[in-house]
């Protein structure tokens, strides 16, 4: 059987797939360096005879396309373009949040910086203004007033990338210091971990640091869900405590890193991707 990898940088968690894929003797893997990717639109690759690629691109861009490309030319893609898609674009992932009754904080969208200012005082301060697409805690701003709200809003509305003129506004939940990542394969939540921080962004790519987290039943059942309602596979679910309203999913992520929670949990997370992987070449 021949696995495919689709990367960019080859991380600690390529690092610990591949090894786990060469525990299986009978699996070929192959490396896909989306930087050297070149795909005719006829559906001619430089690559074949594979059943399955794993998209593990640091870039959304890049790993959306790619697998795109892949899946026309008839090859299985995990996560598949369109859960890139949902996952990538907040907007999206919010919607489909929404669609299938999954907790969320109150988020607003507008696309005008009047019209923001107007949706993010109709929430009340502080607001956590977020890019539609990014990831790792970047461009993230908690907003605390009106003049940073003008501030910012200007700023954004500046810049020039049609992106930066979506304003994704959400509520601000105040967290106690911590968050949730719970980690899904397939249909179910193998793990999960406290991300814990003195400031209120807490991801680990921010300086978070991780603990276990019990997966209790509401957590795994609600972090499933989340992982179905973007189309499944393999999944980082975010999620908040909120004193008044319980769990919260905030985003869901295609391409998640695991290298931290894996002592932390106790679980060999890339052998249970390794294993599901070949499970659905096999399918």
């Amino acid at each position: 059987m021949r696995i495919g990898i689709l990367h960019s940088l080859i991380r600690k968690e390529e690092k610990l797939l591949l090894e786990e894929f060469g525990r299986f003797p009978e699996i070929e893997v192959e490396k896909i360096d989306t930087r050297q990717f070149v795909a005719s639109i006829e559906g001619r690759l430089h690559i074949c005879g594979l059943e399955i690629v794993l998209e593990r691109s640091m870039s959304y861009s890049q790993g959306f396309y790619i697998s795109r490309i892949l899946e026309n030319a008839g090859i299985k893609v995990i996560n598949g373009s369109h859960v890139i898609e949902n996952c990538g674009d907040k907007v999206k992932t919010s919607l489909l949040l929404e669609k299938h009754g999954i907790p969320q904080p109150k988020t607003l969208v507008a696309f005008d910086s009047e019209a923001a200012l107007q949706a993010i005082e109709s929430i009340g301060y502080p607001v956590v203004l977020k890019p539609v697409i990014g990831s790792w805690g970047r461009l993230l701003a908690k907003i605390n007033d009106r003049d940073a709200a003008e501030a910012i809003l200007e700023h954004k509305s500046k810049l020039g990338n049609f992106l930066h003129s979506i304003f994704y506004i959400q509520e601000y939940i105040e967290k106690q210091g911590r968050d949730i990542r719970s980690f899904v394969v397939g249909d179910q939540c193998i793990a999960a971990i406290y991300r814990s921080s003195q400031h209120w962004i807490t991801n680990t790519a921010r300086g978070g640091q991780a603990s276990n987290c019990p997966v209790t039943e509401e957590l795994g059942e609600l972090s499933v869900k989340a992982a179905r309602a973007v189309g499944g596979g393999i999944l980082a679910i975010d999620l908040m405590e909120s004193a008044d309203n319980g769990l919260m999913v905030t985003e869901v992520n295609a391409t998640m890193e695991f290298k931290n929670s894996i002592a932390t949990t106790g679980v060999n997370i890339p052998r249970r991707i390794a294993e599901f992987v070949i499970q659905e070449a096999r399918t």
